[in-house]
């Protein structure tokens, strides 16, 4: 009794261990989706502002936040088509090791743009833009330059499937019209017996037929018949009472 009140209870302990484990599992879950969604709104929220600024302030302020839109804009960009062409492609995992080194870069110059958008000196704002400018125009074309070759690499792939399923396609589309290449045995050829085959023996003239069961149509023989005449006279004609006498034809 004892074993099964023990027993009992070990199952009631791991069904309370499984039951937290998966309320903390989905607590986690949940609040990650959370957090997702949050940074998500976040970032449209900040590229909605940046956009409205690059428009609505003038001169050195303006041009920061087109540096910063543009900076971000390449960089979410390419992690989104890294992250996409790593589940197909093992080989991306080095680009993407890459990217994370260049993302480094990024985030310190976004950092720093952001700092410059609350500069009160606006002529050392205005001296550092070239430098601010050259330095966001190589990240975004190291970035680009990363995203357009996986989407390269994944369209020659994608074209290379392509052509192997065409090559494929044409061949069993060969093998399914094997009629129009092949030529019909002739008539003559059919009918006429192999070589190797010997030929029949003639029947001899008086033999009967294999498996014939009724009787032969007997033969005249021309020397038991007396002769006939070609054409056998014609028969007079009856006369009868009723008809007329032929009138005689006149010689006039």
């Amino acid at each position: 009794m004892e074993a099964v009140i023990a027993v009992f209870a070990l199952l009631f302990v791991l069904l309370v261990a499984l039951g937290a484990y998966a309320t903390v599992k989905a607590v986690g879950a949940a609040k990650r989706g959370v957090d997702r969604g949050i940074t998500q709104a976040r970032r449209t929220v900040e590229d909605h502002t940046l956009r409205a600024k690059s428009f609505a302030q003038p001169g050195a302020a303006g041009e920061l936040a087109q540096l910063r839109l543009k900076l971000r804009t390449s960089m979410r960009a390419t992690q989104d088509a890294l992250n996409a062409a790593v589940v197909e492609d093992e080989s991306v995992k080095e680009s993407i090791g890459l990217f994370q080194r260049l993302s480094v870069h990024g985030h310190e110059l976004d950092g720093e743009l952001k700092r410059l958008e609350s500069e009160p000196d606006r002529t050392a704002l205005r001296e550092r833009l070239p430098q601010l400018r050259e330095r966001t125009e190589r990240i975004t074309q190291s970035a680009d330059a990363l995203r357009w070759a996986v989407r390269d690499r994944a369209r020659r792939f994608a074209g290379d499937d392509l052509d192997t399923l065409s090559a494929q396609i044409d061949v069993e589309a060969g093998a399914l019209r094997h009629w129009t290449t092949t030529d019909p045995p002739s008539a003559s050829a059919s009918a006429s017996p192999s070589a190797s085959e010997p030929w029949p023996e003639a029947p001899a003239a008086n033999a009967p037929a294999a498996g014939q069961t009724w009787p032969e149509t007997s033969q005249p023989d021309p020397e038991r018949e007396p002769d006939r005449p070609a054409i056998s006279p014609a028969a007079p004609r009856p006369a009868y009472p009723w008809q007329k006498k032929p009138r005689p034809e006149s010689t006039t």
